[in-house]
């Protein structure tokens, strides 16, 4: 199969699907994944990162196929940003509960 005919048949969900695959060693049926598969499904993942989802996330794989490494100052100073850009939905005392 061309690279190309597996990212246009490869959709968000799969990718969330085989990502969460590599992650837990398993299939979401519980069954675990053999080696063939999860060398096959790790390159498929590292592929859709790298030419579909072109994501700045630390440790994914970059437009230009290397993997982005952010220092721990910058990862630092992300999860302070997105700290503060939270928004509070609601607030309750303990006897409003």
């Amino acid at each position: 199969m061309q690279v190309e005919q597996l990212l246009a048949m490869m959709s968000d969900d799969i990718y969330e699907k085989f990502k969460q695959a590599i992650e837990t060693g398993k299939w979401l049926d519980g069954n675990q994944l053999t080696e063939e598969q999860k060398e096959t499904v790790m390159q498929a993942v590292l592929l859709y990162q790298s030419r579909v989802e072109q994501s700045n996330e630390h440790m994914t794989i970059g437009n230009d196929g290397q993997v982005v490494q952010k220092s721990r100052k910058e990862l630092q100073q992300e999860f302070k940003q997105a700290k503060t850009n939270q928004t509070n939905i609601a607030r309750f005392k303990q006897d409003d509960i």
